[in-house]
């Protein structure tokens, strides 16, 4: 339990209103540590467990050192990896804001470049942005980070992740270099680590947990299943239960697999049950989720896509439909869930050949996931999907084939077409170089 109060941790009159309004009254330890830390100007890197509150971690010091300005370029960017992100953290930034003058957008990509790019030009003292978007913007010439006094980056483990390496290189060796460098994550990678220790100055770790560990309020639990269409029996007969599972996120493998799921499911939950992943259109993907929060969907099928920073509210199961192949994926999945000091439960669905991820995560967490039995009136399919049918493979082969003499078609050549070597030496033209035919 934390043992001070905002109004200990040296904050303005504006953002403790602001805070008020929102019902918050004590910080997360994540947000008491790292506040003295980013108040003193070092680089620093934030560790904590997902749902902890490190969005706020960082703006409340960044807000409280903010000081108003007139000019046009920005002093403070935002960078995060999903254009989801971006709409959380400026609404989050507004919302802390209220009582303050502080311009601020996000831009992100899949929409009209033209209206951020005016949005750029009128003027901002805080930029959040995607990696790829504001490389656009910076090419493009509106866009000038002369002016970036802080740096934040956040989730940099996931845009990694998503292939932008070389987005982030170019930005930190673009950015002035006299600047303070902030970073917040779940986890910590091998790869992150060479960006800190190339690009940061002497920074300071702030680490609250260990890697990957779950957090406590959440229950978890996992069921062996022989095939996907006895998954799929297993989570209607899950989501039959509606008094338990009010709001659901289930997690899928893949885009194609997600929609799949969402046919299946959604011909008896019909409006009750969305699905989002990176194909779905921009507006589709904002409205579904908010449909989501709001409660008029109690399911969400998701790809990875919301794993990583989104906060929603009261999610009471994850169910993860596959088990990830990255042990970490498995840590920010099951953290959208058990948030804000409410308990949750997670649901893993394990098939025999899924065993070995799980061993992973167990390793990752230094601790058992629990597995339970099969409810009795589970329907168990025969059923295999065309993914899960055993490849045949003829041992023989190889050997026969190298020993079956080549059948086809062959057709002896006709006399005219076959040459005859006439004997002699070839004399060549010295001024071409080629053969002269002897003459009969």
């Amino acid at each position: 339990m934390c043992t001070v109060t905002f109004e200990e941790l040296n904050l303005n009159r504006p953002l403790l209103n602001a805070l008020t309004d929102l019902g918050y009254e004590s910080p997360t330890p994540i947000q008491e540590e790292a506040f003295p830390v980013v108040m003193s100007g070092r680089d620093v890197v934030g560790i904590a467990q997902t749902g902890t509150g490190k969005t706020f971690a960082y703006l409340l010091p960044i807000l409280r050192q903010y000081k108003f300005s007139d000019q046009k370029h920005p002093r403070i960017l935002i960078v995060v990896p999903t254009r989801e992100l971006v709409l959380q953290v400026v609404s989050d930034i507004e919302k802390l804001s209220q009582y303050m003058n502080v311009r601020c957008a996000g831009v992100y990509g899949g929409t009209n470049i033209n209206t951020q790019k005016q949005l750029v030009y009128n003027g901002l003292d805080i930029l959040v942005a995607t990696p790829g978007r504001l490389a656009d913007l910076t090419l493009s010439g509106v866009l000038r980070l002369k002016a970036i006094q802080k740096l934040v980056i956040d989730e940099v483990d996931e845009m990694l992740n998503l292939g932008f390496r070389g987005q982030l290189v170019s930005l930190l060796e673009t950015l002035p270099p006299k600047r303070q460098n902030l970073m917040f994550s779940a986890t910590l990678s091998e790869d992150v680590d060479k960006l800190i220790s190339s690009y940061f100055f002497e920074p300071e770790k702030v680490e609250l947990a260990a890697h990957g560990t779950p957090l406590e309020k959440i229950i978890q639990k996992a069921y062996h299943i022989p095939n996907y269409n006895t998954k799929i029996n297993l989570l209607e007969l899950l989501l039959s239960k509606e008094e338990e599972l009010t709001k659901v996120l289930v997690f899928v493998e893949n885009k194609k697999l997600a929609d799949k799921l969402y046919e299946r499911i959604g011909r008896k939950l019909k409006h009750k049950v969305g699905v989002i992943h990176s194909n779905k259109s921009q507006n589709q993907r904002l409205n579904t989720l908010q449909r989501f929060k709001d409660g008029e969907h109690r399911v969400l099928i998701a790809t990875d896509l919301v794993a990583r920073g989104l906060n929603i509210p009261n999610v009471s199961h994850v169910i993860n439909f596959d088990i990830p192949e990255v042990p970490g994926d498995y840590i920010h999945r099951i953290g959208r869930t058990g948030r804000a000091d409410n308990d949750g439960i997670a649901i893993t669905l394990v098939t025999d050949a899924d065993r070995k991820y799980q061993r992973a995560i167990e390793d990752l967490m230094n601790k058992e996931i629990n597995m339970v039995e099969l409810p009795i009136d589970l329907i168990i399919s025969q059923e295999l999907i065309e993914e899960e049918n055993p490849l045949l493979f003829d041992k023989d082969y190889l050997k026969r084939a190298a020993s079956k003499v080549p059948e086809g078609a062959f057709h002896e050549k006709k006399g005219k077409n076959k040459k005859v070597n006439l004997g002699g030496p070839k004399k060549r033209n010295p001024k071409h170089g080629k053969p002269i035919r002897p003459k009969f």
